[in-house]
């Protein structure tokens, strides 16, 4: 007859402890928060871009017939060049961390949201993977944990 043993065996490797799991967690949340922050800063970049073609040039966007929001490219360009600038400077700030910039992130990328739902009829495409880019910006930075409470 063979002796079963009573003691128990470890087996480290088929479980997580608790601990480490939240550690997996908030570090996958971090990263969120960076690539939120870098991707803010993108889109900021490209909204700049585009308030200078439209401020500069007239003609840059296809003309449209009647429109609610038409306004001149040219004031497009300059609710695009003031948007961006602010998307830009809250994603860097978002990137350093600042508790402030979460917030001011989620309502910078809502009114950036609406601009381009307003912008659609001039560049459909574009403002389709802007809103995309800002909506999942708004969850990311609204679901992540707060840095204070889990070290980061």
């Amino acid at each position: 007859m063979a002796q079963h043993s009573t003691t128990p065996r470890s087996n480290a490797t088929s479980q997580e402890t608790p601990a480490s799991h939240r550690e997996t967690r908030s570090e996958w949340a971090h990263g969120g928060m960076v690539f939120a922050g870098v991707l803010m800063m993108v889109i900021g970049v490209m909204s700049i871009l585009n308030g200078i073609a439209g401020i500069a040039t007239d003609d840059v966007y296809a003309s449209i017939g009647n429109y609610a929001f038409e306004f001149s490219l040219t004031t497009w360009g300059w609710i695009h060049l003031v948007i961006g600038l602010a998307v830009l400077g809250t994603g860097y700030a978002v990137i350093q961390g600042h508790t402030w910039a979460r917030a001011v992130g989620i309502a910078l990328t809502s009114l950036f949201a609406i601009e381009y739902f307003m912008f659609l009829p001039y560049a459909p495409v574009w403002s389709v993977i802007c809103i995309g880019i800002a909506v999942f910006v708004m969850w990311s930075l609204a679901t992540a944990p707060d840095s204070h409470a889990h070290g980061m």
